[in-house]
């Protein structure tokens, strides 16, 4: 007899990508086994067992061996999903794998929720699962077994998996069959390892329950599964891992491979305060052992928090790294001289209507993985980078150089984060002025007072809030003097003071730019105004140029990545590690945090590491996380991460029982804050319905040990630098809770989306956001000649201030990616967890979110149409979408996701 050929796999984790020809069907309890029959090779008397269909396929029936009084028939489906990559259609096979033909590859056991009679345990009931052709589909496989369950076995309350196959697979859900009150659903979304692991999986029905009502014989697992993903804190982690642990941040720098690559550790010190992130484990740097190496090409995150299916192909992480490791390599060597800036706006233009002629080796790497962007050139071999027109561009060509454009996007632009009232003057630095200079603001009254135009006094202004500001002084003052040290990089501080006229639209009036003393020069400020006349009014278009490159790079640090990103990761720590899969609130919140950890761990990778997109093409260069760090230090506190906080500490809002949503808005017409209070207060209600049902005691909230244990680690652990400080909630009540769980939902929905899917939109025609500014003010110190080079050409000192083209490429292409919604996004009140949909009381109560989030569609569509709200509707300008729900795939400037996925 000819014995299979052995052929011994790497113990390296793979795939598991279902076949499309089937080898094997299960059907009414019968499993059916195709045989193969393969001639000898002439070479080799072994010969494979190869999987396929065949003429010499031969079927034997093997019987189940049916029920009697004493049992009870369920039957379980389960779906694995069909993950992207090459299908598997010839495996070839070890003796230990010739199970797999006869349906044994996939193992599962029913966990009953009872203990029996004398307190035990009761015993499993196993069998396995064998595939349905018929049943499966173009993206999920189905595979089916048939229990024989004890009368006496009471509830399933939990199933294992066991992986008998040689790679991985994405276990979606299971759904048994058969018990008088309907099927049981056990949701899985997880990745099962190959049987060389050794590792048998627990999954629990939908059920969700408090730790104190756990079913008796789900206890243990309970408890050990918890274990399991917090490990040990020892050694290195591994791509199959699904361990949940803390570090700082100390893998942003590189100094093994260049000295100036080093940058600080953020977290665990009063220096650098950050948040933590997930722990790697990976061996530290020979040049700085307080580092870690950056020796993997992409980072770790527990392996369920990675990406799967469409995201993979399409977007997330397969577009961001091609553009990050092959096409901006590809426009370095397109592009000859990095430092050459746009000689005219001409220029600018080009990359819309002609775009960047990319190498051709490029295209076939490139065309298929982001087609928006790399385009091939009709009969020939070539591609070229091309951009689409952005939607602002396109409704207004000149919206750029608006002062009223200007002004609105503080209220409905990218950043809506940053402005504040004014509500003190004379407006005064806090920064020691040994070091930075003098303190008192170069806007005067006087200069106030001549831009209003006789509207009323300053005083005035103040008392009935009229008056805002982008107060970037003493953010960014302390960073100035180490930032002008890097070539081609200015910096100031600034303060931008807007007033608000009666039509409720915000008019810019001032703009002080300051340098502290430096190199032996003393201080430096300016006071720029709109003016008539043409000198100066090019210096007030230079002043805005800077103002924005700050706004830029605070939006995206701060704003974006660390108040979301990097803000949230802690979130998704704990929740692991201390609530249990069965937890209500893991339910809850699992939904918005979905990809994160991944997105995150690839933009540690080679978008916020050192020499990154962001150091090589944002103003804050390689201090750019340091200044994150410095931020999160003097600003962030969770108690206003909220929106009405947020809105309150900033001014823009005041608390107001009487008003929408109990505030009542300092700037009326405010398209963010308008539409987030609508957002917020729905995603609340939903919230409220769902800890009320859970918590109908108050008292529940103090005895849940798993829900103050994932409380606590927030506060001390994840954003352990800031654990004593006075502002933090305290988890006593539901309401505390309902208002904690919002907060965290929120940052992770409404305002990632408010930050992240308008960048293209915004930013993808740069002049509209330089991300850096390359050269001084005209009238900084200046020499002869280069003042009489400004009032030659003022337009091309412009240019040459705004990012180089390399830069600007950069920017606009990953903008143009990180703005895309993938084809299987999860939007926010769209489709309901499983868990939810199997407790009535739930169900009812997310069908009435997901009712309002319908209708909040059509709110903001009349918002859009009012021409009384004269920030969101007017010639050429902008609707304000970024907070409408939900939306098609690709670059939309709407939609918002439940979680932070791109």
């Amino acid at each position: 007899m000819l014995k299979p050929q052995i052929n011994h796999r790497s113990q390296s984790t793979k795939t598991l990508f279902p076949f499309e020809n089937s080898f094997l069907h299960g059907n009414g309890g019968q499993f059916f086994l195709l045989r193969v029959q393969s001639r000898p090779s002439s070479s080799n008397k072994a010969s494979k067992v190869r999987v396929g269909f065949s003429s010499n396929i031969k079927a034997i029936s093997i019987p189940f061996t049916g029920r009697n009084n004493n049992f009870t028939k369920v039957k379980a489906v389960v779906t694995v999903k069909r993950t992207i990559g090459s299908i598997v259609s010839d495996v070839t096979l070890t003796p230990g794998d010739i199970k797999d033909l006869v349906g044994r590859s996939l193992q599962l056991e029913l966990v009953s929720a009872e203990l029996d009679p004398k307190g035990l345990e009761k015993e499993t009931v196993k069998d396995f699962a064998a595939r349905d052709i018929l049943a499966s589909d173009g993206n999920d496989i189905t595979y089916r077994a048939e229990f024989k369950v004890p009368l006496d076995f009471g509830d399933v309350g939990a199933i294992y998996v066991k992986n008998e196959h040689n790679l991985e697979f994405f276990l979606k859900d299971v759904v048994l069959e058969g018990f008088p009150n309907g099927p049981i659903n056990i949701a899985c979304d997880s990745w099962i390892q190959p049987k060389f692991k050794n590792e048998k999986r627990v999954f629990f029905t939908t059920k969700s329950y408090l730790p104190d009502k756990t079913p008796t014989g789900l206890e243990r697992l309970r408890g050990e599964e918890l274990e399991k993903l917090r490990g040990n804190g020892q050694g290195k982690r591994g791509f199959s891992d699904r361990i949940y642990d803390y570090d700082v941040y100390n893998d942003f720098g590189d100094p093994d491979s260049n000295p100036d690559l080093a940058r600080p550790v953020l977290g665990g010190t009063e220096q650098y305060p950050y948040p933590r992130r997930c722990r790697t484990g990976r061996h530290r740097s020979r040049k700085d052992p307080n580092l870690e190496k950056r020796d993997d090409l992409l980072f770790y995150v527990p392996r369920d928090e990675s990406f799967s299916g469409i995201k993979t192909l399409q977007f997330g992480a397969k577009a961001i790294y091609s553009v990050l490791h092959s096409l901006i390599p590809t426009l370095t060597s397109a592009i000859v001289d990095p430092d050459r800036g746009f000689p005219h706006f001409t220029e600018i233009d080009k990359l819309f209507n002609e775009g960047v002629d990319l190498p051709q080796k490029s295209k076939t790497s490139l065309i298929n993985v982001i087609p928006r962007l790399v385009k091939g050139v009709a009969d020939t071999a070539q591609s070229i980078l091309k951009f689409e027109t952005p939607e602002a561009m396109d409704r207004d060509k000149f919206f750029w150089l608006r002062d009223d454009e200007f002004a609105r996007q503080t209220l409905a632009g990218l950043n809506p984060y940053s402005l504040e009232l004014v509500t003190e003057w004379p407006l005064k630095s806090t920064l020691d002025p040994e070091i930075y200079g003098p303190p008192e603001s170069a806007i005067t009254k006087e200069i106030i007072e001549q831009e209003i135009k006789g509207f009323m006094t300053l005083e005035l202004a103040i008392e009935q809030k009229k008056l805002f500001m982008l107060d970037y002084h003493d953010l960014f003052l302390p960073y100035v003097e180490k930032v002008r040290e890097v070539k081609d990089i200015v910096l100031y501080g600034s303060r931008t003071i807007f007033f608000l006229n009666p039509d409720g639209t915000l008019r810019p009036l001032a703009i002080e730019l300051v340098r502290p003393p430096i190199h032996g020069k003393p201080q430096w400020k300016r006071v720029y105004t709109p003016s008539w006349h043409s000198t100066e009014g090019w210096l007030w278009r230079h002043a805005k140029a800077h103002v924005l490159a700050t706004d830029s790079t605070y939006h995206q640090l701060v704003a974006h990545w660390l108040r979301t990103h990097c803000c949230t990761e802690p979130y998704i720590i704990a929740t692991n590690r201390q609530l249990s899969a069965m937890h209500p609130i893991h339910r809850l919140l699992n939904p918005h945090f979905r990809y994160t950890m991944e997105i995150n761990a690839l933009a540690r990778n080679a978008l916020v590491n050192a020499e990154g997109i962001i150091e090589s093409t944002f103003s804050s260069n390689k201090y750019s996380t340091e200044y994150s760090s410095f931020v999160y230090g003097k600003k962030w506190r969770f108690d206003h991460e909220g929106l009405p906080n947020d809105l309150i500490s900033r001014g823009l809002a005041i608390e107001d029982p009487s008003a929408p949503h109990g505030l009542k808005l300092t700037i009326e017409d405010h398209p963010f804050a308008n539409d987030g209070l609508v957002l917020w207060d729905s995603m609340k209600e939903w919230f409220t319905d769902y800890v009320n049902h859970y918590y109908p005691n108050p008292s529940l909230i103090k005895s849940d040990k798993e829900l103050q244990a994932w409380w606590s680690e927030i506060r001390n652990v994840g954003h352990g630098d800031k654990k004593d400080e006075p502002w933090w909630p305290v988890l006593e009540t539901p309401e505390d809770l309902i208002e904690i769980i919002t907060t965290i939902a929120w940052v992770t929905s409404g305002h990632h989306a408010a930050v992240n899917f308008g960048q293209y939109t915004y930013g993808g025609y740069f002049p509209n956001r330089p991300t850096i500014a390359r050269t001084t003010m005209p009238d900084e110190d200046p020499t002869e000649e280069k003042w009489k080079f400004f009032l030659n050409k003022p337009e091309r000192v412009l240019l040459n201030s705004f990012p180089s083209q390399m830069q600007a490429t950069k920017v606009m292409t990953i903008l143009d990616v990180l703005s895309s919604h993938s084809p299987d996004e999860e939007y926010i009140g769209d489709v309901p967890e499983p868990s939810w949909k199997d407790e009535p009381v739930i169900k009812a109560a997310f069908e009435r979110y997901n009712g309002r989030m319908k209708e909040f569609e059509g709110i903001i569509d009349d918002r859009n149409a009012n021409e009384d709200l004269k920030n969101r509707n007017g010639a050429g300008m902008m609707p304000y979408e970024l907070l409408k729900p939900f939306s098609k795939p690709g670059v939309t400037g709407k939609g918002v996701p439940n979680s932070i996925s791109i």
